[in-house]
């Protein structure tokens, strides 16, 4: 078995799956990359992407779940064992898709579905303990695809007193650094989270961290209101027909995440249902459209503040690199450039890097950094006390 890793370890280019499911809970996005190198001598091509859309059936188990008040140990032991099975029916579908053969596949990458993140430290029986969970039993993707599975990337960052994310920090620096200038990547997921990476940046130079809420809850409010019909605001359609509320968006600045220094990181327990129930009572009297309009407001206004607060008063930058689903929002886009005219704001298509899968790309590279020893958080953006080798090893079966 070590024999079989070791030679993984010691090819020069691989072959390796990444897979992710965002907070938004929409499906697994599925790549193959062929990976050159590793740290910062990684090099890589997409091979083949696509995303398995969750049923509805799948998606409302997963968010019940996710649940403290509708969730059981019983379902969360199932939801493990659920999600493995689909993620290995994407790792295959993506495999199949690509015209290529299991064998053919050196590792698999696997972020599972987060459900709970608690970076925030607790005390239990005098003991302090920071957690975080991601599902889908990486057992489970080994056995159903006979290839090597890397999971569980940020529990090893949380164990070193991190917070456990934002872990593509570091895949943004190997992949988006540049000599002349300085470029900040924006993904726009549920969650809204920053890289900054200045002009000739070594990786302590990098600052990265959770914004607050990206899609996560116009996503909700909209599913909620549609009754199911539909998932997110295409295009901005709905927010564009709306007006936003002045006295409703003065209020959701004022959440106290926004006002945190980094290193910081969020999720549904702060952004989740409680939080859109008490802004749907907030703003009780406005029509559908205008609500939806102050959300995506509300999301341009957070990264915007967040940019200016912690980033642009270190270093100059020129470049805005948005990725995520976000980034197909045409009004939310227009939005952002009227708040940040200093930056010139692109998709990260134009620099190699599809919008929708940024992130599966980022757990392929982090499995081939994890298989080559490679430590791969970066301390100063997480608050781990020191770098460290991200991800747990679940060999292929013999």
């Amino acid at each position: 078995m070590m024999n079989k890793l070791i030679k993984i370890a010691k090819k020069a280019k691989k072959l390796v799956i990444g897979l992710n499911s965002g907070t938004s809970v929409d499906g697994v996005d599925a790549v193959i990359v062929e990976i050159r190198g590793k740290g910062e001598r990684t090099k890589i091509r997409l091979i083949a992407s696509d995303t398995l859309i969750f049923s509805d059936r799948a998606r409302e188990f997963i968010l019940r779940i996710a649940k403290e008040e509708t969730g059981s140990f019983s379902d969360l032991s199932q939801l493990n064992f659920f999600l493995g099975e689909l993620f290995a029916r994407s790792a295959l579908h993506i495999i199949k898709k690509a015209g290529l053969s299991p064998s053919d596949i050196d590792l698999i990458g696997s972020h599972g579905q987060t459900v709970r993140h608690l970076p925030s430290v607790s005390r239990i029986a005098g003991v302090e303990v920071r957690s975080t969970l991601q599902l889908g039993e990486p057992a489970v993707i080994a056995e159903r695809t006979g290839i090597t599975t890397i999971a569980d990337f940020r529990v090893r960052d949380m164990a070193a007193g991190g917070e456990g994310a934002p872990l593509t920090s570091y895949t943004d620096y190997l992949l988006l650094r540049d000599k002349k200038r300085g470029r900040i990547a924006l993904n726009l997921g549920g969650i809204a989270n920053i890289t900054a990476i200045p002009a000739k940046a070594s990786e302590e130079d990098v600052i990265a961290f959770d914004v607050g809420p990206g899609n996560i809850l116009l996503d909700a409010f909209i599913a909620r209101v549609s009754g199911g019909s539909s998932r997110y605001d295409q295009d901005g359609g709905f927010a564009a027909r709306g007006k936003p509320d002045e006295k409703l968006l003065s209020e959701l600045l004022k959440h106290p995440f926004l006002e945190r220094t980094p290193p910081k990181t969020t999720g549904r327990e702060e952004f989740g249902e409680d939080y859109l129930n008490w802004i749907i009572e907030m703003g009780r009297g406005l029509s559908f459209f205008d609500i939806a309009a102050t959300l995506t407001l509300f999301t341009v206004k957070a990264v915007a503040l967040a940019i200016r607060r912690f980033v642009l008063p270190y270093h100059p930058f020129s470049q805005l690199i948005v990725s995520g689903g976000g980034a197909k929002n045409r009004y939310l886009i227009e939005l952002l450039k009227d708040e940040l005219p200093e930056l010139t704001i692109i998709p990260s298509d134009k620099v190699g890097i599809p919008v929708d899968y940024k992130e599966a790309i980022a757990f392929a590279i982090l499995a081939n950094e994890a298989i080559a020893g490679v430590p791969a958080n970066l301390p100063q953006v997480t608050g781990a006390e020191r770098k460290v080798i991200l991800g747990k090893i679940v060999p292929a079966p013999e």
